[in-house]
């Protein structure tokens, strides 16, 4: 039989290190944080004593295995929900329903994130701006159209409207993210037939250009991706390790984060074909530090 966490702290642990390896194993083995946390309390800790070190433990017993293991060391990353939390935040200047969350990708749904009103105004703030979608050849730093994204685009320098600047700082808020650290919003327009295939959002280290490119704020850690209109079919978000697709539905939004530049993040995502009508979305996506 499991011992009591208060039992087992204090039969099997003398030291810090000792300590650490107690709270990774609870941790590892899915012991309710709280039953952690009271089990530190009732050795001498302080409560707020107690949650910072077991986040510093996890932090390092994480960035030791990936270092042993030849993997990137994971960072900080914009974790907007708690565990069994609030189904409605008041966020800025609006309320946002938590639709749906997952852990492993990390993915929220948000629903009413943006307004109808907000929504049409940015698809006619970017109607007469679009060409076709580019990506970032990490190899040169240049813009390329890649057969895989069949979409049209524009972006939007970051505050570049009132309007802009209500829903980057509403996101911001949301994601208890610096303002500063979020790239220029980018509104799409996808076809009926258009589609982005499966990818990942981070820079990829491997490439000789990155380095040119996380200078200007590190790598990117997640991304918001919010639906302007509702097509009349397809045009989801699929995350194919997850097995999970999210609906594009007006006002409503896909978070989701990564905590370092590899495919264990598990964020891998597509944008899948729209099969009748258009689809419009607005994409944010933050880095670790200030983007300029």
């Amino acid at each position: 039989m499991r011992l009591s966490c208060s039992r087992a702290i204090t039969t099997r642990m003398e030291t810090t290190e000792a300590l650490r390896d107690w709270v990774f194993a609870e941790a590892s083995a899915g012991v309710s944080p709280d039953l952690v946390l009271d089990a530190l309390c009732e050795r001498g800790y302080e409560r707020q004593a107690a949650i910072d070190f077991v986040a510093d433990t996890l932090r390092e017993r994480v960035a030791r295995h990936a270092r042993d293991n030849g993997l990137p060391v994971p960072v900080a990353v914009p974790n907007p929900v708690e565990a069994n939390g609030a189904a409605v935040m008041r966020v800025h200047d609006r309320d946002v329903r938590v639709l749906a969350s997952l852990l492993h990708p990390r993915v929220v749904v948000f629903g009413g994130l943006l307004s109808d009103r907000e929504c049409a105004q940015l698809i006619e703030l970017s109607r007469g701006r679009l060409s076709r979608s580019s990506t970032l050849d990490l190899v040169d730093g240049s813009d390329v159209v890649h057969e895989h994204r069949t979409s049209e685009g524009t972006f939007f320098a970051r505050g570049g409207s009132p309007l802009v600047d209500r829903i980057e700082r509403r996101i911001a808020a949301l994601l208890d993210w610096p303002l500063e650290n979020g790239e220029g919003l980018q509104v799409l327009r996808y076809a009926p037939g258009a589609e982005y295939r499966p990818h990942f959002d981070y820079f990829d280290p491997a490439q000789s250009g990155t380095a040119a490119t996380l200078r200007r704020g590190g790598q990117r850690v997640a991304s918001v991706v919010m639906y302007l209109n509702t097509p009349r079919r397809g045009g989801a978000t699929v995350f194919p390790d997850a097995h999970f697709e999210v609906a594009p539905v007006k006002g409503n939004a896909v978070f989701f984060s990564y905590d370092r530049p590899h495919p264990m993040t598990g964020s891998l995502h597509a944008g899948a074909p729209v099969l009748e009508g258009e689809k419009w979305i607005a994409t944010k996506w933050l880095r670790e530090g200030r983007h300029d």
